[in-house]
């Protein structure tokens, strides 16, 4: 049996949604509470076994889903498998644009290609994947996307490739939000903060470590969990967020009006000052 949701039964009945990522971690969390909302899942990522596994969970438990491999950061790719949807199931309500991936590293020790593998993910990857929702279905039909970010408001360090593709997704919301107003498509970001999610197993042990230490210093006291993040995509996805679009939901415990970064600025000489004049009193 599906889990029982925080929303009425139903709520997506007759929808379907895609969510990229939807393999694991916070994407299958996402995947089987808009499936238990009634919605029909299609499940895409570049692993087919993780996305198999989550499709027959669903389906074991009365849901519906269909898994795609997907490279979110090949164009064509991303096209044929929207219009897959289209041909498969009929329609596409709602995006999800969860996929991502980045690495613990100091900005300077980050290569072209990192850089550029990270960019491509989170950021290309979720213009290729929206532009195509629009193009396919939405234009005509309106629709609601959303974008799974994180918490970068106050840079990101040893993560700046995250960071700047992260922050470039906000803005994109931003911007597809007004140009896409006029189609009915909403278009909106959650950007969950420290999440105890499978996601942190993929971290060295020392940074996995450091985010336990730093769960410590965010107001909540915790660490946000999957199933959180889950039912904020589902709200900004359903009707009672009908009036909200361009706008980033932060799930972070009000971390990041508070909470120390976990990183530490290495002791060092301070910087040196400028004065155009001196006090001669």
């Amino acid at each position: 049996m599906l889990q029982p949701s925080i929303f009425r039964d139903g709520l997506f009945e007759g929808q379907v949604i895609l969510v990229t990522g939807g393999g694991s971690g916070i994407g299958r969390a996402i995947a089987h509470e808009l499936a238990a909302l009634g919605a029909t899942l299609v499940l895409a990522s570049r692993t087919v076994e993780k996305l198999e596994k989550v499709q027959a969970e669903i389906e074991a438990a009365g849901g519906k889903a269909i898994a795609l491999v997907c490279n979110i950061r090949d164009e064509e790719q991303v096209k044929n498998t929207v219009q897959t949807i289209i041909e498969k199931l009929g329609r596409l309500d709602g995006l999800v644009n969860n996929a991502g991936g980045q690495f613990s590293s100091p900005a300077e020790a980050i290569s072209a290609k990192g850089w550029n593998a990270v960019l491509d993910t989170n950021l290309t990857g979720t213009f290729y994947m929206s532009r195509a929702a629009h193009q396919a279905w939405m234009r005509e039909h309106g629709g609601a996307i959303v974008n799974i970010v994180a918490e970068m408001w106050r840079g990101f360090p040893n993560m700046a490739h995250t960071g700047a593709a992260r922050a470039g997704v906000v803005n994109l919301t931003q911007s597809l939000a007004v140009e896409w107003s006029q189609y009915g498509i909403r278009v909106n970001s959650v950007a969950p903060g420290l999440i105890d999610s499978s996601g942190l197993k993929t971290y060295p042990p020392q940074v996995q470590a450091m985010l336990q230490s730093v769960a410590n210093d965010i107001p909540a006291k915790r660490m946000g969990t999957e199933s959180e993040i889950a039912t904020a995509v589902a709200f900004l996805l359903s009707p009672a967020a009908a009036f909200i679009s361009g706008e980033t939901l932060k799930v972070d415990g009000a971390g990041s009006l508070y909470r120390l970064q976990g990183y530490v600025v290495p002791e060092h000489a301070p910087w040196p000052t400028f004065e155009r004049m001196k006090d001669e009193g």
